[in-house]
């Protein structure tokens, strides 16, 4: 995902960010921090992440959001389908 497309999110009004993602500024942010708890701890093994956790979190509020098929949302966020369905399966886990 475009770094660019995370600070333009982040840089949204309350309204605005909630009409993108479906959360207010500040849920988004106890979010990403339980995200980036749980990561830490993971144990490390195969190839690492190609968006951070900030990115993989805005991904899965808008494709929640907006239903969009991998195709699109690898479009948006500038990886391939392939990474975007992998995404898909771990965050099923």
């Amino acid at each position: 995902m475009e770094q660019d497309r995370l600070t333009r999110t982040l840089k949204m009004n309350r309204k605005q960010f909630r009409r993108r993602t479906g959360v207010y500024p500040e849920t988004f942010a106890e979010m990403e921090a339980v995200l980036t708890e749980r990561e830490e701890r993971k144990k490390k093994s195969g190839r690492p992440a190609a968006l951070r956790v900030a990115e993989q979190l805005l991904m899965t509020l808008e494709f929640w959001r907006e239903s969009h098929t991998f195709a699109h949302l690898g479009d948006d966020c500038a990886i391939s389908m392939a990474c975007t369905a992998r995404w898909d399966a771990r965050k099923q886990h």
